[in-house]
């Protein structure tokens, strides 16, 4: 197996809403628009599917418990983070945690978008992009 995520879903109780608010947020919507919102995020694909949709499509009931995975999207620099968490709030999304120092050095904070789905907003120096946004773990 090579070691790569290709698809992100997002289970969305509503899928119009929800593709809005990443309309909002800058991302540009595939032509495929039958049932599902997919998006392309560099070398990935984010995806938006119904709730109903997706829990019968995996076979299991995903309950009302609170997300426990989130996403990141790491910035260039310190002052994108702040960039992002506004546009993301100016969107319909909600500040969680804002821009601030992290235990690690960086900058970074939260938003949720309009289903609380989690993303972190970070700057680690130690994390490079590269010219196409593909980040690197350090050597």
């Amino acid at each position: 197996m090579d070691p790569r995520i290709s698809i992100i879903t997002i289970a969305v109780d509503d899928l119009d809403r929800m593709a809005a608010f990443y309309e909002a947020m800058g991302l540009v919507r595939h032509r495929i628009r039958d049932g599902v919102a997919f998006f392309q995020m560099g070398g990935a694909i984010l995806s938006l599917f119904p709730r109903a949709s997706a829990e019968k499509d995996a076979g299991i009931a995903f309950g009302t418990a609170p997300p426990r995975v989130y996403l990141a999207y790491n910035t260039r620099t310190e002052a994108e983070v702040g960039e992002v968490l506004a546009l993301a709030e100016s969107s319909g999304g909600r500040i969680v945690k804002p821009a601030g120092r992290a235990f690690w050095g960086g900058w970074y904070g939260y938003f949720a978008d309009p289903e609380h789905n989690l993303w972190e907003v970070a700057h680690n120096p130690d994390f490079p992009l590269d010219a196409e946004g593909r980040i690197s773990l350090p050597a």
